[in-house]
């Protein structure tokens, strides 16, 4: 083992130098064949470059794109990081479970964060796109993937839990077109859809709360500022354009609510002040939901 270790590094070149050169594919699979390695026998340094040889590799831009589920779909300004870039230089998707794998073994917040941000971003693209964040996000227990994974599949997907024998395998596409899961993934997405109605059921009958402004009781009624923000939350919570939406999209209903919001013009028996706290209420309840999501896509008590 240790001398084919050796060649391997030895035929990827010195750290100083592999740090100054664009990997590549080739070698992308190798470094990580390199850095588990290393991992596992506690060779930190030389699992330090390898992973930082990755996260250069994922990141950088400009070269052509293999054909694979996530390839090509980058159309976002790159950030300091280039992190929606990492598509350009990866050749399937098991490259890329390899890559989120050996992040979490390794520690390795920068190439997690960017892989993550990367499924992400790209996870609503396809049915599969999603089963492998929501995938990973059980296996690896990745709190920040999980919620939106499992709702990326629950509002774009129709899932059925793979029976025994040949054919499609989870995370694929069955000849009526629904995405195969296990039944423990289809009993927490039932389990989310069941809490999200739940939640919304909650928001819709009670509005948002909040300390009416100073000025609000100097000069203005508090009474009438509250009835309008009730009648308000009463009427656009039943809305067309948040009706339209599934039952189970919090999220969607909140964002609609809030555009509705901006839209409600100055014409209303609410103090200006008081106007923007009610605003910032909606935001607050928006942010819960989100920081919610991972919860409400567990197993049932």
């Amino acid at each position: 083992m240790t001398s084919s270790f050796s060649r391997s590094v030895i035929n990827l070149r010195r750290p100083h130098e592999l740090l100054q050169v664009h990997s590549n594919l080739a070698n992308l699979t190798r470094l990580i064949d390199i850095a588990s390695i290393s991992n596992k026998y506690t060779f930190k340094s030389v699992e330090t470059w390898a992973l930082d040889v990755i996260v250069d590799t994922v990141t950088r831009r400009g070269s052509s794109s293999p054909q694979f589920p996530l390839a090509g779909l980058c159309h976002v300004p790159a950030s300091p990081t280039q992190i929606c870039t990492f598509h350009a230089q990866l050749s399937n998707n098991e490259q890329i479970v390899a890559l989120v794998r050996l992040a979490q073994m390794c520690q390795h917040e920068r190439l997690l964060n960017t892989m993550v941000e990367s499924l992400r971003r790209h996870m609503g693209s396809s049915p599969q796109n999603a089963y492998m964040a929501m995938m990973l996000a059980d296996e690896l227990d990745l709190r920040v993937l999980r919620g939106a994974a499992y709702l990326e599949v629950m509002q774009k997907a129709v899932v059925v839990v793979r029976r025994p024998g040949p054919g499609p395998v989870e995370g694929e596409i069955d000849a009526d077109g629904r995405l195969l899961v296990s039944a423990a993934q289809q009993m927490r997405l039932l389990s989310g859809y069941y809490r999200l109605t739940m939640a919304w059921e909650q928001l819709r009958t009670v509005p948002p709360n909040f300390d009416h402004a100073p000025l609000c009781g100097v000069n203005w009624h508090q009474s009438g500022c509250m009835q309008s923000w009730q009648e308000f939350w009463r009427e656009k919570t039943k809305s067309e354009t948040v009706l339209v939406l599934g039952l189970a999209d919090v999220l969607g209903r909140l964002r609609a609510v809030l555009k509705e919001f901006d839209k409600w013009g100055s014409a209303t028996y609410m103090h200006h002040d008081c106007r923007m706290l009610a605003r910032r209420a909606i935001n607050e309840k928006l942010k819960a939901a989100q920081d919610a999501l991972p919860d409400l896509f567990s197993d049932m008590d």
